[in-house]
């Protein structure tokens, strides 16, 4: 069953909090130091990951009270169990942020019956800010950004690939064996490595093309960038069958994906 969404009203939430933990972050990141712990998982998190976190979580609580909220640094909402709900990863990409390479990214996205209809990714050392509109269409805006007022913005829309020369984008910091044999079966023209869910957005604009992701991600990693692509005209789908890709899976784990342009000539693993 679809929710009864306000989506320009959630669109300028989504904007406006993920500004606002951009701004907390680079506050962070512009310290002499600031502290890494390893979690659980033997993933780091820093003060950046937990303050924006807060921030974003409590912005959306009070909008949206009644939707599900998921997010990477509250464990207790990695059991629920949800077809639509809201999703976060207040910084995607934090080996970067420690590294200070800037490739890390805000993510806030809406799913709706496993799909991921809307969402924002913001860049914040990059200067780049990615959503969707009230429509679903997406767009990139001009910086500076302000909260409350929305800057310049400007339709992207995913390019015309050229399966002779095909220019892909991989992970930065997870790249792998395997994901440069499936590579290999294609017509490259370049190959760049990013961080994050920048990598879909690179997709979702005609930079890149193709982006195949052979390693583990959960969904509050995809779901804001997978939206932006979706609403490009781009297209996310399971690496091992080509099926589509949906949210919502036990524990938000995701399997293996491939990120596309329409006119990739993909290959069978």
């Amino acid at each position: 069953m679809e929710a009864d969404v306000d989506y320009d009203r959630m669109m300028r939430v989504f904007r406006a909090a993920a500004i606002e933990a951009g701004d907390r972050i680079m506050e962070i990141y512009g310290a002499e130091d600031f502290e890494v712990r390893a979690k659980s998982d033997a993933s780091p998190v820093t003060e950046a990951d937990e303050a924006a976190d807060a921030l974003i979580s409590a912005r959306l609580r009070v909008a949206f009270p009644d939707l599900p909220l998921v997010t990477e640094e509250q464990a207790d909402s990695h059991d629920q169990s949800a077809a639509t709900f809201l999703i976060v990863d207040p910084l995607d990409g934090t080996k970067e942020f420690v590294q200070r390479r800037g490739d890390f990214t805000v993510n806030i996205a809406f799913v709706e019956a496993g799909v991921p209809v809307r969402g924002v990714v913001y860049a914040p050392a990059k200067g780049r800010l990615f959503y969707t509109d009230a429509e679903g269409n997406s767009v990139e805006e001009d910086g500076p950004f302000d909260i409350e007022k929305t800057g310049s913005v400007r339709p992207i829309r995913v390019g015309k690939p050229d399966n002779a020369a095909l220019y892909v984008v991989a992970s930065k910091s997870h790249r792998d064996a395997a994901t440069d044999a499936y590579i290999a079966h294609y017509g490259v023209a370049d190959l760049k490595s990013a961080g994050s869910s920048l990598k879909f957005c690179l997709v979702a604009t005609g930079e890149a093309d193709l982006y195949p992701r052979l390693g583990r991600t959960m969904e509050w990693d995809t779901a804001a960038g997978d939206a932006v692509l979706r609403g490009a005209g781009g297209h996310v789908i399971r690496f091992e069958d080509h099926a589509p890709f949906t949210y919502g899976k036990p524990g938000f784990a995701n399997g293996f994906f491939i990120a596309h342009a329409p006119g990739v000539a993909l290959v069978k693993p």
